[in-house]
């Protein structure tokens, strides 16, 4: 049995030949950088998601990096401002937070959801807050109409972490990445809308928010060899570009495939160790991830072995917290009296079981077989 996490080779051939023909159109016509390539899939995405603005970067951790510096440059936000964000999720977004010398508050997850918990916010909102960080963590809707409320109530930005939910939805038919007041958004090859290496993306209706980002990714500059900022270089090249066209164009088509994967899981996977997140409306959640918790670190531990000795690819997502990793240790935020237990235990005890759009049922009944009779 040889069933990976993901087999990128795998997914990447479910649309190669316009995969090949799009990445061979670029490399012929000689334009690189900053292209039409750039200007159509910011387009097409900018009309998928249901905003105005798209701005195509680097990387997902840059997306975020450019929406807080932007809004310091607006005024909106100074260096020692607090920002609520989810315990539970990956480094990067708490770094594009603590990157532009704001101040992490990080609140605990929903033990049914891993979602953030939206009924410990408001205690944590102070006069120093300026927004609310939502991430979509594992492809689950992480918003609430709670969360809008009190950005509305305390006069609050919302920005959208969508590393993992791309075409997700919530109840309202709003897609991820036109939820909040801006989104950062990452292509990373294993995502479910991912690239032939990095990139990333801001998406946004605020047309100063826009222009700043976009500059701020492009050296600071709005007009060539004028800078307004101290940027950096952070673009999304014209291949890249060129390869999320295609695979834009097949999204929702992938992410059905990955839901018919989770829907097997939820009906077949029977250990009393394991268990699964609530059951979402279909819209509400991509399934980047599979997570299951499994009762207590060792046997999270030993079924990841199990599983890896049978031929089984698993991943844990996240074994250290944020707040936990060695550059937050001395951190005026990160005091020995902050409590995260259920953020410390999801640590231990989550494991991602192999989803995508190129697995078969056949696998996933294997992957799901071997559970069944771990003891």
């Amino acid at each position: 049995m040889n069933i990976p996490f993901l087999s990128l080779q795998d997914v990447t051939a479910l649309h190669g030949a316009e995969i090949n023909e799009a990445v061979t159109r670029v490399v012929n016509n000689g334009w690189y950088l900053q292209g039409k390539e750039n200007e159509q899939f910011e387009q097409h995405y900018s009309e998928f998601i249901g905003c105005k603005y798209t701005i195509g970067c680097a990387n997902g951790l840059d997306a975020l990096i450019w929406i807080f510096r932007a809004y310091i440059e607006m005024g909106v936000m100074l260096p020692g401002d607090e920002i609520i964000v989810p315990a539970n999720t990956y480094i990067a977004t708490t770094l594009s937070i603590t990157e532009n010398g704001l101040v992490p508050v990080c609140i605990e997850p929903k033990p049914n959801t891993l979602e953030i918990d939206d009924n410990l916010i408001e205690a944590a909102i102070t006069p120093r807050t300026k927004a609310i960080v939502i991430v979509h963590l594992y492809g689950r809707i992480a918003y609430t109409d709670k969360i809008g409320e009190l950005c509305e109530k305390y006069n609050l930005k919302l920005i959208e972490d969508c590393a993992q939910s791309h075409g997700c939805k919530y109840t309202n038919g709003r897609v991820t990445g036109n939820i909040g007041d801006a989104a950062g958004h990452s292509f990373y090859p294993g995502k479910n809308l991912g690239a032939l290496g990095d990139g990333g993306a801001v998406t946004t209706n605020d047309s100063v928010l826009s222009a700043t980002v976009r500059a701020l990714a492009n050296y600071g500059s709005q007009k060539k060899y004028v800078f307004r900022y101290a940027g950096r270089n952070s673009r999304l090249d014209e291949i890249q570009a060129a390869v999320l066209d295609v695979k834009l164009k097949y999204l929702v088509e992938d992410n059905k495939k990955r839901k018919t994967v989770a829907h097997y899981y939820y009906e077949h996977i029977n250990n009393p160790l394991v268990t699964i997140p609530d059951l979402l409306p279909d819209e509400q959640n991509v399934y980047h991830l599979f997570p299951i918790i499994v009762k207590g670190k060792e046997n999270r531990d030993r079924l990841h072995d199990y599983l890896e000795e049978n031929g089984v690819g698993t991943v844990c997502h996240y074994p250290i917290a944020p707040h936990q990793q060695e550059c937050y240790a001395k951190e005026v935020w990160n005091t020995p009296q902050l409590s995260l237990p259920i953020t410390e235990r999801l640590a231990n005890e989550e494991l991602s079981l192999p989803i995508g759009p190129a697995i078969t049922l056949e696998e996933v009944a294997q992957v799901v077989g071997l559970i069944n009779k771990f003891v």
